[in-house]
């Protein structure tokens, strides 16, 4: 009767356990869901140029299946490639940009190209322009979020370059001044 008494109570913590062990899963899958739900999939920043500039412009984010599309609609940029970076601050408030910080860098890695192994996940590369002074293009990010966590990049500031951005001096890419700057927000 005892052998009977053990084994009985024996099954009883086991079941509990499993119960409690399949419930806790059930719990964070949903948390997980939720978050994935409520998190944004749109973002867009509007460009903010220096007094008596003619640069104007918007950027689109979307994040779809763990990829980000950045899609860029900038008029009155001079000809040629830019610098374009994530900076770790949403400030545009400064005359040269400057309030927006340094460039996204969450993960402590050096700058470098935007598909680099080792770099800034704020790291874009370089936004071209055409002879139109237009930059209309969409390229894909790796490396940042909409999605809470430290790679999140609603809040932060988008900055375009006065120069060719060379995808290896450090800290910043050899870039120059900062000639647009826009904070990014959730859609």
């Amino acid at each position: 009767m005892k052998n009977i008494l053990i084994i009985s109570l024996l099954s009883f913590s086991f079941i509990a356990c499993a119960t409690k062990s399949h419930h806790e899963h059930r719990e964070e899958s949903a948390t997980e869901s939720a978050e994935q739900t409520s998190a944004p999939t749109k973002a867009h920043a509007t460009l903010k140029a220096p007094a008596g500039s003619k640069l104007k412009g918007m950027i689109h984010f979307t994040e779809e299946d763990g990829k980000m599309k950045v899609e860029t609609f900038v008029d009155g940029l001079k000809s040629g490639p830019h610098g374009f970076h994530i900076h770790e601050t949403g400030d545009c408030s400064a005359k040269d940009f400057s309030s927006a910080g340094g460039h996204f860098n969450p993960t402590s890695g050096p700058h470098g190209s935007a598909h680099g192994e080792k770099r800034h996940a704020g790291d874009l590369g370089n936004l071209v322009a055409n002879n139109k002074l237009k930059a209309y293009t969409t390229l894909e990010a790796e490396g940042i979020t909409l999605r809470p966590g430290p790679n999140n990049i609603i809040g932060k500031a988008i900055v375009i370059h006065k120069d060719k951005d060379d995808l290896k001096s450090q800290p910043t890419g050899n870039s120059g001044g900062r000639i647009a700057c826009g904070v990014i927000e959730a859609l």
